[in-house]
């Protein structure tokens, strides 16, 4: 009894809060998502599945905000080196997108969005 109102509540608050996201992503010299870029230890399937795990709070709920990583030192990147203005705030910033090895460097451009529920892909692209 306990589950099922449990799963009931979950689902409505999944579908009726909004939230931000990151929704979309350009990442220099990469053509799709299969694609291993040079100097970083994770291929481009990887680093977007890490992107969903950045938790972002957008205070200006007028538009769609565009951020950039840019990175290209050795080491760990993570979702604070993401640069944002003030209106974004993200709330995981020890997050790890990426890693870079020497030479390696990251360049990407990232769109937040504001919405309810969860928009698939073919429906973000028509969105786009």
């Amino acid at each position: 009894m306990v589950t099922t109102l449990g799963n009931a509540l979950r689902r409505v608050m999944l579908s009726s809060l909004p939230g931000d996201a990151i929704t979309s992503v350009k990442i220099d010299g990469v053509a799709h998502e299969f694609q291993k870029i040079d100097g970083v230890i994770e291929d481009v399937t990887a680093i977007v599945l890490n992107l969903k795990g950045v938790v972002i709070k957008n205070h200006s709920k007028d538009d769609d905000k565009i951020l950039r990583l840019k990175k290209d030192t050795p080491g760990v990147v993570t979702a604070g080196d993401i640069e944002a203005d003030a209106d974004i705030e993200i709330l995981n910033p020890d997050h790890v997108i990426a890693t870079l090895v020497e030479g390696g460097k990251l360049n990407m451009e990232m769109t937040i969005g504001s919405g309810r529920g969860y928009i698939v892909a073919e429906d973000n692209k028509k969105i786009l």
